[in-house]
């Protein structure tokens, strides 16, 4: 795997249809049906609340001025947070990017005093978490597809 960097910036309004539609072609990278893409395509959306509101934090990364990814936390109550969103570009999976995104998220949760992050991941991303340092503590069912169950996973940030 290359070394490199990622330029890491907040995300703000004007970069919401870049995330939309990178967030929807990293889902469809999985081969899911045109059905599937289109019952999901609300969860896939990220909005101006999102971005505005404060318990919302969206960092894009991109090189040479190319989105290649991005991820969004959510405060949640008793020092944990969830990774409400990571995708990456489908020209740039399996490249580092997505571990690289990621942390970046455990260190600014970390700033904010999080001691661990919720995942609820796609089962395609399931390993790539897991190899990052996440463990499985349930299932939850899908937002966008009834009877669709969801690996959740939990990434402790305390060391030790």
């Amino acid at each position: 795997m290359p070394i490199f960097s990622l330029e890491i910036r907040k995300a703000s309004c004007e970069d919401l249809p870049a995330l939309n539609q990178l967030a929807f072609q990293s889902k469809a990278y999985w081969g899911y049906s045109s059905d599937f893409m289109v019952a999901c395509r609300s969860e896939l959306t990220y909005t101006a609340a999102h971005i505005n509101q404060p318990q919302y934090h969206f960092f894009l990364g991109e090189r040479e001025n190319r989105l290649i990814g991005f991820y969004g936390l959510e405060h949640l109550p008793a020092q944990e947070m969830e990774l409400i969103a990571l995708f990456v570009s489908p020209s740039s999976i399996g490249q580092g990017h997505g571990k690289y995104l990621i942390r970046h998220a455990q260190r600014q949760a970390a700033i904010w005093e999080t001691q661990s992050i919720l995942i609820q991941s796609d089962p395609n991303a399931e390993a790539f978490y897991r190899n990052v340092g996440a463990y499985r503590i349930g299932q939850t069912e899908s937002e966008s597809i009834p009877d669709r169950f969801l690996p959740l996973l939990k990434l402790d940030l305390r060391e030790g």
